[in-house]
């Protein structure tokens, strides 16, 4: 057998520790990378006193397994740092399934969201895979609540509308009851945690709507794409994208992971969405 050398002893660890750098990365490094990321958004209808409205976009926490209490807390105190009018979140709070320890341990963080216009929250699939009574309760508790609601904001005498929409898989509703209450003249964002409600039926018009979800797919292969996302509108992945009906649909990288515990190319984000009338 032949012996084999120092430097081939030192290339062959070498070429092995970059293989296990590699490997880790979308494991133990990525997933953790959380960037902020503002976007400007046009938006019809939107008052000019609302031009340059900053909304800040929490979703997808799904704090559990890999997604540790302090991360979620250091995520927090970022949001609240963020110049920012309202901070708004879409959902996916949990991992967990038929239990209330994550939903009664991410919560009290959750609270500690603030903004000068407020703070508002719908529920994802998971926050009911884990418990809908739980999940509904501390939205009340923190005063965040917007499912199945609308709440007006104003500025020099315009109106901003806000209205939360039901996860579409769990407790849908359609978006016409919803925004029954708002004068058509008005503008309307709606919060609906999985973007394919965008192309439920309903006949009122909606300016802008804002999820999560998708996670961006969490793995980005160059020249590829994302071969996974958990939606019907595979155009729906993150960013800025249009219904088939012309809807603006925004869709956030969000946070922690769901499908799998990875991230590459894809880093987790809080999105700052910079509001704009349309031309």
């Amino acid at each position: 057998m032949k012996k084999m050398s120092r430097r081939q002893f030192l290339k062959l660890t070498g070429s092995a520790g970059a293989l296990g750098l590699v490997g880790s990365y979308p494991v133990f490094i990525e997933r953790y990378c959380v960037v902020t990321n503002t976007y400007r958004i046009p938006v019809p209808n939107l008052p000019k006193a609302f031009s340059g409205f900053r909304i800040v976009q929490l979703t997808d926490l799904h704090y559990g397994l890999l997604v540790p209490q302090r991360f979620i807390r250091s995520v927090i105190a970022r949001a609240n740092r963020i110049e920012r009018d309202v901070v708004v979140c879409t959902g996916d709070y949990v991992h967990e399934k038929r239990s209330t320890g994550q939903i009664d341990t991410v919560w009290p963080l959750m609270a500690e969201l603030n903004a000068p216009s407020g703070v508002f929250s719908v529920l994802g699939n998971h926050d009911h895979w884990a418990d809908t009574t739980r999940s509904q309760h501390w939205l009340n508790q923190t005063g965040q609540d917007l499912r199945h609601k609308t709440v007006c904001i104003e500025r020099d005498g315009s109106k901003l509308w806000l209205a939360g929409a039901g996860d579409l898989w769990e407790d849908h509703r359609s978006l016409d009851g919803l925004l029954r209450g708002i004068p058509e003249s008005e503008c309307r964002v709606v919060l609906a945690h999985n973007p394919d409600t965008a192309d439920t039926p309903f006949s009122s018009r909606v300016d802008l709507m804002i999820s999560g979800h998708t996670h961006g797919g969490q793995v980005n292969i160059p020249f590829f794409g994302t071969p996974v996302l958990p939606v019907r509108n595979r155009t729906y992945s993150s960013g800025l994208k249009a219904s088939p009906r012309g809807t603006s649909v925004f869709i956030s990288r969000g946070i922690g992971w769901a499908i799998y515990p990875v991230r590459f190319n894809c880093l987790p984000e809080i999105a700052v969405l910079e509001l704009v009338p349309a031309s």
